[in-house]
């Protein structure tokens, strides 16, 4: 079918009366038709930003939210490199059962709280400062991954 200046109401009236009794994205006769709401790109990207906005807000929220520090969960690599032990160190805690760890994927991560435990009954040489600087980076390390995510 041609479309023209004689026809073309015709045609509108018509289609807007299929499109008034069905839904968005509906088959008409082997025609789909959805709808489409058409913005200017300043009120788009005053909404995205509007958007990126609450986002922060609740990412920020999630942050400031006291966080049980015991809680925390971290890798080998950030135990040994901030509490200055070796990795085998670690290895002989752990397969003596001393320490409480998870296996992910082949990675060991451990509590927090356990790392303390292990200070206070004196089973690894280090002090609450190493505690404090590895609780510090693994926060800032979390932070930076957030960053990064929500760059891309």
């Amino acid at each position: 079918m041609c479309i023209n200046k004689k026809n073309a109401p015709k045609l509108c009236k018509l289609v807007k009366s299929k499109i008034q009794s069905f839904r968005p994205l509906q088959r008409i006769n082997k025609l789909y038709i959805m709808d489409v709401i058409m913005i200017e790109s300043k009120a788009f990207k005053e909404l995205e930003a509007k958007i990126n906005t609450i986002a922060d807000y609740i990412l920020n929220r999630q942050e400031a939210e006291s966080i049980n520090e015991d809680e925390i969960w971290v890798d080998s690599y950030e135990v040994c490199t901030f509490l200055k032990i070796s990795d085998k160190t670690l290895q002989r805690l752990r397969v003596a059962g001393i320490i409480a760890y998870s296996n992910i994927r082949g990675r060991y991560f451990y509590k927090i709280g356990e790392i303390k435990r292990m200070l206070e009954e004196r089973l690894i040489r280090s002090n609450t400062e190493c505690l404090n600087d590895l609780v510090t980076n693994h926060k800032l390390y979390v932070k930076e991954r957030r960053n990064l995510r929500k760059d891309k």
